[in-house]
């Protein structure tokens, strides 16, 4: 029997572990079900959902080149749920276009303590009204710096 991926097969769980469990299927091939595709919610302890020996139909999720079959109940029981959340979904009418965010405040190069009045500045403009800022702004901060390193204070933690 070839098993593709999406076909529900079922079997017999042969073996648990912490991670997951064995499952032997039709043709003598073995699937495993991790942990976390064993039920919808959190499972902390595998053997409180299955137990060896027990018949199981899960859904395969993949199928490796090597023959590694990758199972998951969960899927399976998700099956019928997915279905029945997206049908109300379709039917809900579309929001029209302007219950839509408005667009977000774009700077466009004005400033209060720009020297302009009112018109835009070009790009190079801008970069000139920041440098000098930023310059006096750094000759500001040397000034301060220079006047505490003279009551003992350093910043490289020296004195």
């Amino acid at each position: 029997m070839q098993i593709e991926e999406g076909a529900i097969v079922s079997g017999k769980v042969t073996g648990l572990t912490d991670f997951g469990a064995f499952v032997e299927l039709e043709g003598g091939k073995t699937g495993m079900i991790h942990i976390s595709e064993v039920a919808p919610n959190y499972v902390k302890d595998i053997k409180e959902h299955l137990k060896v020996g027990q018949e199981v139909k899960a859904k395969v999720i993949t199928v490796s080149p090597e023959g590694k079959i990758s199972l998951s109940i969960r899927k399976l029981a998700d099956q019928p749920k997915e279905k029945e959340q997206r049908q109300p979904q379709q039917q809900r009418p579309q929001r029209p276009r302007t219950d839509r965010r408005p667009a977000p405040n774009v700077w466009n190069g004005q400033k209060s303590a720009a020297p302009s009045g009112g018109e835009k500045q070009s790009f190079e403009d801008m970069m000139a009204r920041f440098k000098q800022v930023s310059d006096e702004k750094m000759t500001d901060l040397k000034r301060a710096d220079s006047k505490r390193g003279s009551m003992g204070y350093s910043r490289r933690g020296s004195k």
